[in-house]
C-alpha cells in the first residue's frame, strides 16, 4: 500500500490545537455537545449550488450509495439488505457502479470494529467523539484503504470529498487521518493495536477479525474451545456469502432452474441452487414461484423434521413461528406431495402478510396468532399436530455474514428474554404435538445457551415427556461435521451454510 508513514505535521495536531481554542465550536469533526449533522446539501445531489459558493463535482456516486446505506444502519437501525437495494435503485447504479457499492456498504459494516481500533489510534481520539456523518465517511475510506485495491490516494481524496458534503469543515481532519491509517497495511495496525493471542486470545480475534468479544468467545464454547476452528469461523464470517435459492419441490427441477439462473446445485440440500450473483429478485423462478431466497441449512433441518420417520397419522403439520415464510413455503410443498397441511403461525402481522404471500397456492393455513396461546386458541389445539417445527426468534449469530450490522448491535443483555422465549415456544409446541408426533427445534444462532440449555431446559420443564431422535442420520450422507448428536449444528466454515441448529424431539405420551 502507498501513502505516508508518519503523521502529517499539520494534520491532527493542528486539529486538536483548533480544538482547545475554541471548545464551544469543535473543529476537524469533533463532536461536542452540537447535534449530530445530517447529510446537508450532499442529499440534494452532492453539488454545493449556494449563491457565493464554486461548483462542486458531485461525490462519487457508489461511495455516495455506500455512505447513505452505512449512515442509514447507524443512524436508523436499518437492515443493509434492505436500505441498500432502494439506494441503487434511486440512484441508478448498477453493474459494477452498485457492485462497489455494495462491497463497500458490507465491508464497511463487516470490519467496523477493527476500522473504529485503527481510526481510534489514527486520530489521536476515540471514534465516539468524531460527529457520526464524518465517523462512517472515515469508516469507508478506512475500509478502502486496508481491504481493498483502490489506491491511497483516491480512498483519500473521495473521502474527503464525500466528507465535505457530510461534514463541511472536517476536511483537514478526515485528510490528516486517512493518511496516517494509509502509513500502514491492515496486518501492521493489527499486529501494533490487538493484544497477542498468547495474552488475551479472545481480544487478539476479536480485533482481528472484527466481532465483539462476547460472540468470539460464545463462538468458542459453541467449538469446544478449538480457537483454530473459531478463527476459520471468523474468516469465514467476514467472507461476501453465495445466495442460495430454495426450489420448491413440485413446482420445478433444482438441475433445471441452476441452467436457467446460471447457477449450480447445492452441495446438500436436494432443493438448493447457488447463484453466482446479480439480484436475485429479478428472478423469473421467484416471481412464479418455483422457488424463493432460503440458505441451505434452513433447508436442511426442515427437511430433516419432514423425513424423520412417523408411526401413525402424518397429515397435520404447524410451523410455529413462521414469519417471514421461507421454511413454510419448503413445508408447504412438501406438505402438497405428500397429502399433508401446513398450519403456519405467526405472531407479527406484517410478517404473517409475507407468510400468506409465501405460501399462496400451497396447502397452508396461515394464523396471525401467538404461538405460545397453544390449547387456548381452538385452531391450536393440544395433541393435535402430527409434525411441528419451533424456528425460535434468536440472537441470529448464526447468519453474521449475511446480516452484517448484528454482530455489532446484539448485547448479551438480549439473551435473557430471549431464551424464555424460545422455552415457552418449545413447552408450547410440545404440547401441541399428539404422542408420537415430532418437534424440530431450529435456531440460526450456535449459542449454547440458545441451543442445548434451551432445549434441555424446556424439555424437563414442559410436563410433556419426550424423547430426544438423533437428528444426524436425517441429513445427506456423507455429510461432515455433524458432531455426536443427537442435535446438529451447522457450521459457515464446515458446511458453507449459516449456523443452524436442530434438536429432535419425539413426544412420547
Amino acid at each position: 500500500m502507498t501513502g505516508p508513514t508518519r503523521r502529517p505535521a499539520d494534520g491532527v495536531r493542528r486539529e486538536q490545537r483548533a480544538d482547545d481554542r475554541r471548545p464551544d465550536r469543535p473543529a476537524g469533526g469533533f463532536r461536542g455537545d452540537r447535534p449530530a449533522r445530517s447529510g446537508g446539501w450532499a442529499d440534494r445531489g452532492g453539488v454545493d449550488r449556494r449563491p457565493g459558493r464554486p461548483v462542486r463535482p458531485a461525490v462519487d456516486l457508489p461511495r455516495h450509495a455506500a455512505y447513505q446505506a452505512v449512515a442509514a444502519v447507524h443512524r436508523d437501525d436499518a437492515y443493509a439488505n434492505l436500505v441498500l437495494p432502494t439506494i441503487l435503485r434511486e440512484q441508478g447504479l448498477t453493474g459494477r457502479d452498485a457492485a462497489f457499492a455494495t462491497e463497500l456498504t458490507y465491508g464497511t459494516l463487516r470490519q467496523v470494529g477493527t476500522l473504529d481500533t485503527i481510526l481510534t489510534a489514527a486520530a489521536g481520539r476515540d471514534v465516539e467523539r468524531i460527529d457520526p456523518p464524518v465517523r462512517d465517511a472515515l469508516r469507508l475510506g478506512a475500509y478502502q484503504l486496508l481491504h481493498t485495491r483502490v489506491p491511497a490516494h483516491a480512498a483519500v481524496s473521495s473521502t474527503v470529498d464525500l466528507v465535505r458534503t457530510v461534514g463541511e469543515g472536517a476536511t483537514g481532519f478526515a485528510n490528516a487521518v486517512l493518511r496516517e491509517v494509509a502509513g500502514q497495511d491492515l496486518d501492521a495496525w493489527v499486529a501494533r493495536l490487538a493484544p497477542t493471542m498468547a495474552a488475551d486470545p479472545i481480544g487478539h480475534l476479536a480485533v482481528t477479525y472484527s466481532h465483539p468479544q462476547w460472540i468470539v468467545r460464545a463462538f468458542a464454547d459453541a467449538l469446544g474451545g478449538d480457537l483454530g476452528e473459531v478463527t476459520r469461523l471468523l474468516i469465514e464470517n467476514n467472507e461476501r456469502p453465495p445466495v442460495h435459492l430454495c426450489v420448491r419441490p413440485g413446482r420445478a427441477d433444482p438441475a433445471d432452474v441452476a441452467d436457467e439462473v446460471g447457477g449450480a446445485p447445492g452441495a446438500f440440500s436436494p432443493y438448493a441452487v447457488y447463484l453466482r450473483g446479480g439480484a436475485p429478485g429479478e428472478l423469473p423462478a421467484l416471481a412464479d414461484g418455483r422457488a424463493h431466497v432460503q440458505d441451505e441449512g434452513s433447508q436442511l433441518v426442515a427437511n430433516a423434521l419432514v423425513a424423520a420417520p412417523l408411526d401413525g397419522p402424518d397429515g397435520r403439520w404447524l410451523d410455529l413461528c413462521a414469519g417471514p415464510g421461507g421454511k413454510a413455503g419448503l413445508l408447504g410443498a412438501l406438505a402438497a406431495q405428500r397429502g399433508a397441511r401446513l398450519t403456519a403461525v405467526e405472531v407479527a402481522e406484517h410478517r404473517a402478510r409475507l407468510v400468506e404471500q409465501a405460501t399462496r397456492g400451497l396447502p397452508v393455513s396461515v394464523l396471525h396468532t401467538d404461538g405460545r396461546t397453544v390449547g387456548a386458541d381452538p385452531k391450536l389445539a393440544e395433541g393435535h399436530f402430527d409434525r411441528v417445527l419451533v424456528d425460535a426468534p434468536c440472537t441470529g449469530l448464526g447468519s453474521l455474514r449475511r446480516r452484517p450490522e448484528s454482530r455489532w448491535r446484539r448485547q448479551p443483555s438480549d439473551l435473557p428474554p430471549l431464551t424464555r422465549l424460545q422455552r415457552e415456544l418449545l413447552t408450547a409446541a410440545l404440547r401441541a404435538t399428539r404422542p408420537g408426533g415430532l418437534v424440530g427445534y431450529v435456531t440460526c444462532s450456535p449459542h449454547t445457551v440458545e441451543t442445548h440449555v434451551t432445549v434441555t431446559e424446556a424439555a424437563r420443564r414442559a410436563g410433556v415427556p419426550a424423547d430426544f431422535v438423533d437428528a444426524r442420520p436425517l441429513f445427506p450422507a456423507g455429510m461432515p461435521g455433524l458432531g455426536g448428536g443427537p442435535t446438529v449444528q451447522l457450521w459457515p466454515h464446515r458446511h458453507g451454510t449459516d449456523a443452524m441448529f436442530l434438536a429432535l424431539l419425539r413426544r412420547t405420551s
